[in-house]
């Protein structure tokens, strides 16, 4: 799974594809966060009604046929092998996929990152969920698979990872198989130009997060 993961990058370093459409008043408010967690909101690139946007969604997908959202989990993965025929996941897989900009993933606490110090995409889906009052809350998961000869002696799954370049394929509104052949980026991706860390400081204590997106 992928529990936690850092945006630690100034906003200016943040990809040019999500920077272009990143509304001026969230590059204001933008900080780098040193560890993003569960339940908290995060800056993601959607496409929604046909446009590409910036978004900030919860992290921990809340389907949007849910009557009641304080009921039911919320989950913060979804294993990629299976997001196509999961009833919580599917329509969200075919119509809305994001990509969730990171410079480290944690697993256990161990760090993920890459050798150079880029920033990389996470894989994600997201959903809408509307009340009966007109509320809105925007949810997302990060998709998950096997994993790699670097991450394998510490977790047995690993965070979905988009290459450079190919955001809009994975952002693209497609079916049948142009669809299907998206899943061959769900593959374990190369541990090449990526380095492994020691564990993470916990979670709470004042010196990890570093501020907040917006």
């Amino acid at each position: 799974m992928c529990g936690r993961f850092s945006l630690q990058c100034s906003v200016d370093q943040l990809p040019l594809p999500l920077l272009d459409v990143l509304p001026a008043d969230h590059r204001r408010h933008y900080s780098p966060r040193a560890l993003v967690s569960p339940s908290e909101p995060v800056l993601a690139l959607v496409r929604d009604e046909g446009v590409q946007r910036a978004a900030l969604l919860l992290w921990g997908l809340l389907p949007s046929w849910v009557k009641d959202p304080t009921q039911g989990p919320r989950p913060i993965n979804a294993r990629s092998e299976t997001v196509p025929q999961k009833t919580s996941f599917r329509g969200a897989w075919r119509h809305r996929r994001c990509l969730i900009p990171a410079t480290a993933f944690f697993e256990k606490r161990h760090c993920f990152r890459p050798s150079h110090g880029g920033v990389f995409w996470l894989a994600g889906l997201w959903e809408r969920w509307l009340g009966a009052d007109g509320s809105e809350v925007d949810t997302c998961t990060v998709l998950t698979t096997s994993p790699n000869a670097l991450v394998e002696p510490w977790h047995p799954r690993m965070p979905v990872l988009i290459p450079e370049g190919l955001e809009q394929a994975w952002l693209a509104p497609v079916h049948g198989a142009e669809l299907q052949a998206l899943e061959a980026l769900f593959s374990p991706w190369s541990p090449a130009d990526w380095i492994h860390e020691g564990p993470a400081p916990r979670p709470g204590r004042s010196d990890v997060v570093q501020g907040s997106l917006f």
